[in-house]
C-alpha cells in the first residue's frame, strides 16, 4: 500500500477499542467522515497555507508559435543600381535613422563615365533638337526633301530617347542631372535611407566592393510590431479574426504578453500543413526584437468557473481530492477529504465542477506536495 493511502484513505475506524472492516480504498461519496490530523508545527514547517474557492476565466485554446515581425512595407533591404567601392559607412547595427538619411557612399569610375556620356548626349541634343525645327520648317515650305526632315526628325529623337534613359539612370543613382550639365562630375554617389527605423544588418565596412545583387544594410521599423504565427490545419478553422492572443517570449522573459488576430491566412503550406495567421501586439513599447521566437495561445473561447490553485490538489488512482479544514483546536488541525470534479484548467488554476459543497470552505491550497510524499506529516482517524 502506497503511504499516501494509509495516511489519507484508510478507513480503519477505531472507536472505544473496536475495528470495523475496511471496504474500499477510495470512497465514491464526495463528502465523507475521512479525516486527516496535522500538527500546527507541520502545517508551519511545511509552508501549509489556507485559501478559498475562487472564480477565474477558464480559456479553450489553440497552441501555436510563431515570431515577432514587421510589415513588409516597415523592412527594407539597401542595395545599389552600380556596383561600387564603400568609402563612407558611418552607421552600426542598432543606430536608428531617418528616412532619406545618409547611409553609405559608394565610388566608381563608371560614375564618371556615365556623367561624361550624359553631358555629351545633352550637348548633342541641342543641336540635333535645332536642326530637326530648321529641317521642320523648311519642309512646311517646300524647300527640303521630306527624308532630310525625317532624317532629322530620327536623329532628333534617338537622342533624346538616350538622353532621358541616361538622366534617368543619373536620378537613380542620386546624381544631380542638372549640376552635370553646369559640367559637375562626381566621382562617388550616396545611399539614402529609404524609410525610418533601426538599423539591423551592415553587411559592408569600408573598401568593400559591392554589386547591385548585395545587400548593404538592412533597416527596420519596429513602430508595427506583429505576430506572425503557424497554426495547424486541424484548427484554423477555430481561428477568427478579433480573438484574443496570449503568448510568451520563452527565450528572453516570463512575462505574458496580449495580442489579437488580425488577418488569417487563407492557404496551407504545403510541407507543414500550417497556415499564416497575424496578430496585433496591444503593447508595442515593450522592448521587442525581430525575430524573436514566441509561444502563444489562441482563446477560441472563455468561460468564468470557480477553482483553485493546481497546488491544492492530491491525486490518487487518477483521482483528485482536497482537504476542507473540519476541526482546529490548540495544536492540531483536524481536516476532511473531499472527491473533486474537475473541468478546464490553465497553467495555475483548475476548475472544479462540484464546488458548491466548497464554498465559505477554508481549504488546504498551498504544501500539499508534503502528503504525497512524506507518509508521516500526518495521521488519519
Amino acid at each position: 500500500m502506497k503511504k499516501i493511502y494509509i495516511l489519507i484513505f484508510s478507513l480503519v475506524l477505531v472507536a472505544c477499542g473496536k475495528s470495523e472492516k475496511t471496504t474500499e480504498l477510495v470512497p465514491e461519496t464526495e463528502t465523507h467522515n475521512d479525516n486527516i490530523t496535522i500538527t500546527k508545527v507541520q502545517f508551519k514547517g511545511e509552508k501549509m497555507a489556507f485559501g478559498s474557492l475562487a472564480e477565474y476565466d477558464f480559456n479553450e485554446t489553440v497552441k501555436v508559435n510563431g515570431m515577432i515581425d514587421v510589415p513588409p512595407k516597415n523592412k527594407s533591404s539597401v542595395s545599389t543600381f552600380t556596383g561600387g567601392y564603400i568609402t563612407k559607412t558611418p552607421l552600426l547595427v542598432g543606430d536608428s535613422v531617418k528616412k532619406g538619411q545618409l547611409l553609405v557612399t559608394l565610388e566608381n569610375p563608371e560614375f564618371v563615365e556615365l556623367q561624361q556620356n550624359y553631358l555629351e548626349v545633352s550637348e548633342q541634343l541641342n543641336y540635333l533638337k535645332s536642326e530637326f525645327n530648321r529641317q521642320k520648317t523648311l519642309f512646311d515650305e517646300k524647300i527640303t526633301s521630306e527624308k532630310n526632315y525625317l532624317k532629322a526628325e530620327s536623329a532628333y529623337k534617338s537622342n533624346l530617347a538616350h538622353y532621358n534613359g541616361l538622366r534617368k539612370k543619373l536620378q537613380m543613382l542620386n546624381l544631380n542631372p542638372s549640376s552635370v550639365e553646369q559640367g559637375r562630375i562626381a566621382s562617388t554617389i550616396n545611399l539614402y535611407a529609404p524609410i525610418s527605423g533601426h538599423v539591423t544588418k551592415v553587411n559592408v565596412s569600408n573598401g568593400t566592393y559591392v554589386s547591385p545583387s548585395d545587400v548593404i544594410m538592412e533597416i527596420v521599423d519596429i513602430d508595427h510590431i506583429h505576430l506572425e504565427l503557424s497554426v495547424f490545419e486541424k484548427d484554423i478553422m477555430q481561428i477568427k479574426k478579433d480573438q484574443k492572443i496570449e503568448f510568451t517570449i520563452p527565450e528572453a522573459s516570463d512575462k505574458t504578453f496580449e495580442a489579437e488576430v488580425h488577418l488569417v491566412g487563407t492557404t496551407i503550406d504545403e510541407q507543414t500543413r500550417r497556415v499564416k495567421v497575424h496578430g496585433h501586439v496591444d503593447n508595442d513599447k515593450e522592448n521587442f526584437i525581430v525575430g524573436m521566437f514566441v509561444d502563444a495561445d489562441i482563446i477560441i473561447d472563455s468561460k468564468k468557473g470557480f477553482g483553485l490553485p493546481k497546488e491544492a490538489l492530491i491525486e490518487v488512482d487518477n483521482k483528485f481530492f482536497v482537504l476542507i479544514l473540519d476541526e482546529e483546536n490548540t495544536d492540531e488541525f483536524h481536516f476532511e477529504t473531499f472527491k473533486l470534479e474537475l473541468g478546464k484548467q490553465t497553467e495555475a488554476y483548475v476548475e472544479i465542477l462540484n464546488s458548491e459543497a466548497l464554498k465559505d470552505k477554508q481549504i488546504v491550497i498551498k504544501g500539499t506536495n508534503m502528503l504525497l510524499n512524506n507518509g508521516e506529516g500526518g495521521h488519519s482517524h
